[in-house]
């Protein structure tokens, strides 16, 4: 195994030749395109010349597997394999943040978008777009099929379908690394009879069937075997009406919505999801024409499209999820930051609760996101001298508006770490998700599994450094890493592939509020 530090040189390392020059050469032109990058870009982003990336690129320029591994991170993108493919971070841990932070806009959003970009025949662009391995994953699924995808003005995002989709040619691998790939069935419905989907993946977060995005789907005249690795997908298109989902799921409600879209007459959904990436989902789906009432309220009435095609540019709204991690590490390290473009509504019952144990948090007046609708603030969180109090009554998430949201209820945990008392934490959506918060003992908080949604934790915790790899779940794996902020010393945080699917330039953001961490990469 070779550890590649890229902020280490080594010396006396193996060259390729020839032949792999040129054909890793064609690689990285090839990925750095579809990043966006000009070769002047990558070459500030590399540290060199852009006559050095064009000899690099022509095969011209030998290249060791330092440099590999540092390109590999440049790029985001894995190039060669000699081992594991590791992404590592190596975090210096027990020191203060400081400074500010400006949130990226929603993942969640994102992939639920890219699926929706099927339903339009005209040229899509989002500006602001995440880079990240699941809209990565889900990039590489529609090129698969045809889709024109380029990266312009580096994060913005222009998409064109054509009118024919290669649909037996899907990246099944790509697909089976994210649960999104389910979102493409109903656009997909609108123009083929007869298709096929891998079945999902992402997170291990217990057992999450599809049963309730079918049933949705059955609603609209769609029908699903399951065989094997795949869901074969026959319709017969008809209108819906009025239904209810069986779930109140976010993207569930999101392939009901790409269901009606281009559905002309009247459907009306109830029991949807109000949550924030599908109203995002609803402000775009209304700029392609189609007409929604009901945004932010568990009952959508959506009138159709029967063909859109429409030039269109959207951007999204900011992140809440990563406005919640950005807090969490602020309280957990007992630091002062601000962090901009905050999502309101999605963390108002979090920074309530935060308050009552004891937190600082002041935030301005609300402006609008760039999607015209959002409101946003800034938000600052103060270093405390004196302990936050355990909250007396539990900590559990609910459906927007009725609770916290699912996906913010994880980052209590370091903070419930950090606070005088016992706190109940219970995290009932998901099968397994608690079972993952256990490992937060490994940086010394004390952790009770009660059952396999409920864990109390005692503090206030003495984190402590260590060695670990990365939990199979997105949040549980973030709190490893601020857990490992707040605690002195050297850890290592092994093969982050969970974490970048999430967040964009994690480490580089974390280090510009003063975090002490490096990436090194194993190929």
């Amino acid at each position: 195994m070779v550890l590649l530090n890229k902020y280490h040189t080594w010396y006396n390392m193996p060259t390729m030749d020839t032949a792999y020059n040129e054909k890793i050469g064609n690689l990285i032109a090839q990925i750095r395109q579809e990043r966006g990058l000009t070769q002047a870009e990558f070459a500030k982003r590399l540290g060199t010349s852009q006559s050095a990336v064009n000899r690099m690129e022509h095969g011209k320029q030998n290249l060791t597997l330092e440099t590999l591994g540092h390109i590999s991170d440049v790029l985001n993108k894995q190039l060669i394999s000699l081992s594991s493919g590791a992404v590592n971070l190596r975090i210096e841990g027990g020191h203060e943040l400081s400074g500010e932070i400006t949130l990226k806009n929603s993942k969640n959003a994102a992939v639920g978008l890219l699926c929706a970009s099927l339903l339009n025949y005209g040229t899509t662009k989002f500006l602001k777009f995440p880079r990240i391995e699941e809209v990565f994953r889900i990039i590489e699924v529609l090129q698969s099929i045809g889709v024109s995808i380029k990266w312009v003005n580096g994060n913005d995002l222009e998409i064109r379908r054509p009118e024919h989709l290669n649909l037996d040619q899907m990246d099944a691998d790509a697909a089976r690394k994210t649960r999104s790939v389910l979102m493409m069935m109903g656009p997909l419905m609108h123009d083929y009879e007869a298709f096929r989907i891998p079945y999902a993946g992402g997170c291990k977060l217990g057992q999450r069937t599809a049963e309730p995005h079918l049933y949705a789907l059955q609603e609209f005249g769609l029908d699903v075997v399951a065989t094997q690795g795949f869901y074969e997908v026959k319709t017969q298109k008809k209108p819906a009406g009025r239904f209810a989902l069986y779930e109140t799921g976010d993207t569930v409600t999101e392939n009901a919505l790409f269901a009606a879209a281009r559905t002309p007459e009247e459907s009306i959904i109830q029991f949807a999801s109000a949550n924030y990436m599908v109203q995002d989902v609803c402000y775009f789906l209304r700029k392609l024409g189609v007409k929604i009432d009901g945004v932010g309220t568990t009952v959508l009435h959506i009138e159709g499209v029967p063909v859109i095609r429409k030039n269109v540019t959207y951007q999204l709204a900011e992140d809440p999820i990563e406005a919640m991690f950005f807090t969490s590490a602020a309280i957990t390290t007992n630091s002062q930051i601000t962090i901009r473009r905050v999502p309101i509504d999605f963390m108002t019952l979090e920074l309530l609760k935060l308050r009552k144990m004891g937190a600082r948090i002041e935030e301005t007046e609300r402006y609008k996101a760039a999607n015209g609708y959002t409101d946003l603030v800034d938000i600052t969180i103060f270093k405390r001298s004196k302990p936050l109090k355990a909250l007396a009554d539990k900590i559990h998430p609910n459906v927007f508006p009725a609770g916290i949201n699912a996906d913010n209820l994880p980052y209590f945990v370091p903070i419930a770490g950090v606070a005088e008392g016992r706190t109940l934490i219970h995290d009932w959506m998901y099968e397994n998700r608690a079972i993952y918060y256990t490992e937060m003992t490994k940086v010394g908080m004390n952790v009770e599994l009660a059952d396999p949604h409920r864990l109390y934790i005692v503090g206030p915790t003495k984190f402590n450094k260590a060695d670990v790899v990365c939990p199979p779940a997105l949040r549980p794996a973030s709190l490893l890493l601020i857990g490992m902020l707040a605690a002195p010393g050297i850890s290592t945080l092994r093969n982050i592939y969970t974490i970048n699917r999430g967040y964009e330039d994690l480490a580089k953001r974390l280090n510009s509020l003063g975090a002490r961490i490096q990436v090194f990469h194993e190929i």
